[in-house]
């Protein structure tokens, strides 16, 4: 057989994914080493809750934003902050693992900051529909918005490169079926949860995102439209 000796042993990231995965583990590091005690003294074992509470999002904070009108910088860097914070190991693992997934998919198709423009728009998106249907559910944070936004994408992808195939083209909208599948579990195992809004919301602004980004994507959306 006939190797490349001088491929990467990995296959390559596009760096702004190796970016996001890279902030979101070392800030769950830090929120570790603060629990138990290594850094930061006592004050550091609520660390992830003061984060949460600063840099998370919930619908009272947004109804207080409308009733207000006072739509503040601190208050709207929440739209893309929540996606940075975890409940813990496990969390931020899945999240990371999927990204990198999902991140490497996408990333063959698009550039990097288009890559990076369709998690945070999921992840704003997310929020804003979670907070507008559910205003008296608990904090909004972790990744799994940002996740989605990217499934969208790479439904988009599957969706394009199965035209003409009726069947297959079913099947891109499987990955999101399977995932929300597992979200909707793992809430009702863990406590009622309503996060998956979140994650629905992000999937169709990253699948609608994806038709401006994908080359090729708006132009067959077009003549499919005209088609019909």
């Amino acid at each position: 057989m006939d190797h490349d000796r001088n491929a990467p042993p990995f296959n390559p990231l596009p760096p702004v994914v190796w970016a996001m995965v890279l902030v979101l583990l070392g800030i769950e590091v830090l929120l570790q080493a603060g629990a138990q005690g290594l850094i930061g003294g006592p004050e550091a074992v609520g660390w992830r809750q003061s984060l949460i509470h600063r840099f998370g999002f919930s619908g009272a904070i947004w109804e207080w934003m409308v009733e207000t009108r006072r739509f503040g910088v601190e208050n709207l860097l929440r739209f893309v902050t929540y996606p940075l914070l975890h409940g813990g190991l496990v969390h931020v693992g899945f999240v990371a693992v999927l990204l990198l997934a999902l991140g490497k998919a996408v990333g063959e198709a698009l550039r990097g900051w288009a890559v990076l423009a369709v998690a945070l728009a999921g992840s704003a998106a997310g929020a804003l529909v979670y907070a507008s249907l559910r205003p008296e559910a608990t904090w909004l944070f972790g990744g799994y918005p940002a996740v989605f936004g990217l499934v969208g994408a790479y439904s988009v992808l599957l969706w394009t490169e199965a035209e003409g195939q009726g069947g297959r083209r079913l099947r891109a909208f499987g990955l999101v079926a399977t995932l929300l599948a597992i979200r909707i579990a793992l809430g009702l195992w863990v406590g009622v949860s309503s996060d998956w809004i979140a994650d629905i919301a992000a999937f169709a602004t990253g699948f609608g995102l994806a038709f401006l980004l994908v080359p090729g994507g708006w132009r067959r959306l077009l003549a499919r439209l005209r088609a019909r």
